[in-house]
């Protein structure tokens, strides 16, 4: 994930944004409805120059500032109710950083004290406790994702000779080695969670040197990690889950041979594949029936139900998608250099300038609308952003 620092300055601010409704080119629907107003607001830092978001729900906005000395940059959880940003601190290092928030749960990665190693960490709002998940005897772990009771992610091996996913019960506190398909010596990747019980990564596999590798679906119901093949191609990589669809791309051969991949959808329930071609080979995202992806120039969007794929853009220039969740795809224009939120069901597509209209952009959006991003100061570097439909 893929979090890099963005630079910024430490005022706060609100401004109102009057923003253009714009035609999702190239899917051939017009706006059935004006694209809504968003009023944006500069979240602003834990008192260093810059800060970032993340993620968000109802009530909170999760993901790391730097603090005044320069060199530390800790997560934050930003209040929406009392516009109050948390200092989460460290479990011991000079770095942590938020990057999913789910009710009074927040998880991230924090530096420990011990040789800067980092470990997966999740934060209980209520308790304001950090709490450690630790390794399989290796020194570092990090998380992807969370739902329900569980978090998931990947930590490092004994002797760090390999890395395994895991998942943690938020219940018990048990932190669970999911194993690979090749065995307790083989190395396994989670790269996301979906109902509480399915997780998805890749894995190598028996027999086979890197980089054949297979993608998996682990059932916390059943403690069974499953090959889900590779549809005919050398090898098969998941990029997100959503409900029972993950969504990935596949390597007809090795990575050297200049073929190209493709992408895929794999149905947990029928245990169905399909091939969704190279214009959606690019880290394709699924929200519900729609798979959002690229050929890294325009991005697309493929309906899972009707078979239908779409590229969408707001004019010239290139399209870069961060993120989708529910009804929202979010992501950048170029060369604006702003954030957007585009809805493929009604074709709306709503530019996010930043307070004062500067460059931006969006990574995450909650049920109601609510985007999260970074946007840029008059001065020039980076805040965490909140942009809500309505006015100031």
């Amino acid at each position: 994930m893929r979090f890099a620092r963005l630079r910024a300055c430490a005022q706060a601010g609100t401004a109102a944004l009057t923003l253009l409704a714009l035609f999702a080119f190239g899917s051939g629907q017009a706006l059935a409805h004006p694209a809504p107003h968003y009023t944006a607001i500069d979240l602003g830092t834990l008192g260093g120059t810059g800060s970032s978001g993340w993620d968000l729900d109802r009530h909170t906005v999760v993901g790391a500032s730097d603090l005044p000395s320069g060199i530390e940059t800790h997560a934050f959880a930003y209040d929406r109710a009392t516009h109050v940003m948390t200092d989460l601190g460290t479990l011991g290092g000079r770095t942590s950083s938020a990057l999913a928030v789910q009710g009074p749960y927040v998880i991230g990665d924090s530096t420990i004290a011990e040789g800067g190693f980092s470990s997966a960490f999740v934060y209980d709002l209520r308790t304001h406790v950090m709490t450690g998940l630790g390794t399989f005897g290796g020194t570092s772990s990090s998380v992807t994702g969370i739902s329900g009771h569980f978090v998931t992610g990947n930590a490092r091996t004994t002797g760090n000779q390999g890395s395994h996913a895991f998942a943690y019960d938020l219940r018990t506190g048990v932190m669970t080695d999911l194993g690979s398909l090749a065995g307790p010596s083989g190395v396994s990747s989670s790269v996301g969670i979906s109902q509480g019980r399915y997780i998805t990564g890749y894995s190598d596999i028996p027999g086979q040197p890197y980089p054949v590798r297979h993608a998996f679906l682990y059932d916390l119901r059943t403690h069974t990690m499953t090959d889900l093949g590779t549809n005919g191609a050398l090898s098969s990589q998941p990029t997100s889950i959503s409900g029972h669809t993950i969504v990935g791309y596949t390597e007809p051969s090795l990575p050297t041979s200049g073929d190209t991949p493709h992408g895929f959808a794999y149905d947990i329930r029928t245990h169905t594949w399909t091939d969704l071609g190279p214009e959606l080979n690019y880290r394709p995202i699924v929200t519900g029936h729609t798979v959002v992806s690229s050929n890294r120039g325009v991005a697309y969007t493929y309906d899972l139900t009707t078979g239908t794929l779409a590229p969408f853009r707001p004019g010239l220039g290139r399209t870069n998608f961060n993120n989708a969740t529910g009804p929202f795809v979010l992501g950048d224009v170029y060369p604006d250099s702003f954030g957007y939120i585009y809805r493929p069901n009604t074709g709306q597509f709503t530019e996010l300038p930043a307070p004062g209209g500067l460059p931006s952009t969006a990574t995450n959006a909650d049920p109601h609308g609510s985007v999260v991003g970074n946007g840029a100061t008059p001065d020039g570097p980076y805040h965490a952003t909140l942009w809500v439909p309505g006015h100031a």
